[in-house]
């Protein structure tokens, strides 16, 4: 029995000396070029010091003794952020009946596939709109039993009865849905609902202030909450210190949103000359989610959505160009899951098809995003930052393609991608 216990006690010390998940002490990862997002300059001869999950030098010499990266010719820069994921779901097979035959821990397991394929592409933080698996997907990853993004989670979308946030299209007592699921009515409906998602791990609040395009209820640009309903939901938000993001497409759902005061208005599909006056009086930010208005797959949606799609995505698209055109704050995300996860980096190019030039681009995937999410700690390659760091090689200032060509991801001081030998 002795030899036992000394040989477990053996075992646990060496297991607990391996170093799984974990940073080396001291990093060095040396590059030909980095980004440096703030100044807009690519910077020759990259020497970044990290040291456990923190970057605490940029330039200079390497320290002794020192595991140093030597990733040659690439640009360093900065972990992406999306703000617009929906890293449990997908459109493939039999999806629009998925939610009568699967449960939270079908949508967890396909969540941990989509949030590696979202790590690996570059993308260190997202803001997700997963529900409760979502917020099961992030302790994951937090726990180092997955590997994925930092997750910025939303619990459950909240709607109106028949909304977009609500399960329709089935007969009645079918997925019939409450204040849990984000379902509430009136006022006092709407604050139960959203004070239960951050009761349950809501780091911020979701709103379908319109119809939408993937579901079946009605017409896509119909306002859905009041505007007193989107007030109480904004208001019981910043009690608990965030923000609310709308989704939002039809003109009249998007202005009254913005009057509310909600922090982002996701897609933006009608925008006119008045809703992006108010957008930026009210400092609001606008998440175009823009590649998928080309990447979308149509015929694998139902003849009435897909006639909704058609309908919408090219005013999308005029949309998001005004809002370049006339400053609007423009922050990244995607709507990951209407396309394939881990094609998030191809919304770059569209967001300079539309009009941004490249570095305002990959502001909105960097330093945005930090603004929006009021975060102190990432978005930048520098001192007392957060060691989330990718490669690319090129120079994305001239060639904002090759963004989507990942070569290398560090997340917190931890190598997850390393180039091809």
């Amino acid at each position: 029995m002795t030899k036992r216990i000394a040989g477990v006690a053996t075992f646990v010390m060496v297991f607990m000396a391996l170093p799984v998940g974990t940073a080396a002490q001291t990093t060095v990862v040396r590059a030909d070029r980095m980004l440096d997002v703030v100044s807009g300059q690519v910077v020759s001869g990259a020497v970044v010091v990290i040291e456990g999950d923190r970057i605490v030098s940029v330039g200079g010499n390497v320290p002794d003794g020192a595991d140093v990266i030597d990733l040659g010719d690439v640009t360093l820069v900065p972990g992406l952020t999306d703000l617009h994921t929906h890293l449990t779901g997908d459109i493939e097979g039999d999806w629009t009946n998925q939610a009568t035959r699967e449960t939270d821990a079908d949508a967890a397991l396909r969540g941990a596939r989509n949030a590696k394929r979202t790590l690996y592409a570059g993308f260190t933080t997202v803001r997700d709109m997963s529900g409760f698996a979502g917020i099961a997907l992030m302790r994951a990853i937090d726990k180092d039993f997955v590997e994925g993004p930092r997750i910025f989670p939303g619990a459950n979308s909240l709607g109106i009865t028949g909304g977009h946030c609500d399960v329709t299209g089935f007969a009645p007592g079918i997925l019939e849905t409450d204040f849990a699921d984000g379902v509430g009515d009136g006022p006092s409906g709407v604050l139960r609902a959203a004070r239960y998602q951050i009761k349950h791990g809501a780091r911020f609040i979701k709103i379908c202030a319109t119809a939408g395009v993937l579901s079946f209820e009605g017409p896509v640009g119909a306002q859905q909450f009041t505007f007193e309903e989107m007030r109480t939901i904004v208001e019981e938000a910043a009690r608990h210190g965030t923000h609310v993001a709308a989704h939002a497409h039809g003109t009249e759902g998007i202005n009254t949103a913005v009057r509310a005061g909600v922090r982002s208005i996701e897609h933006g599909s009608m925008l006119t000359d008045e809703s992006i006056s108010l957008m930026k009086e009210h400092g609001t930010y606008l998440v175009p989610t823009t590649y998928l208005a080309g990447a979308i797959d149509l015929d694998a949606l139902p003849a009435s959505i897909r006639a909704k799609a058609e309908t919408v995505l090219p005013l999308a698209i005029a949309s998001v160009e005004k809002a370049i055109r006339e400053g609007v704050n423009i922050a990244f995300g995607t709507d990951a899951a209407v396309f394939p996860h881990g094609d998030n980096a191809r919304e770059f190019a569209a967001l300079v098809e539309r009009g941004m030039d490249p570095l305002a681009a990959l502001r909105s995937a960097t330093l945005t995003p930090a603004e929006l999410l009021g975060f102190d700690d990432r978005g930048q390659i520098a001192p007392g930052f957060l060691a989330d760091i990718i490669a690319v090689p090129g120079n994305p200032l001239e060639n904002i393609r090759v963004m989507e060509d990942v070569q290398f991801v560090m997340k917190g001081g931890v190598v997850y991608k390393r180039p091809h030998p």
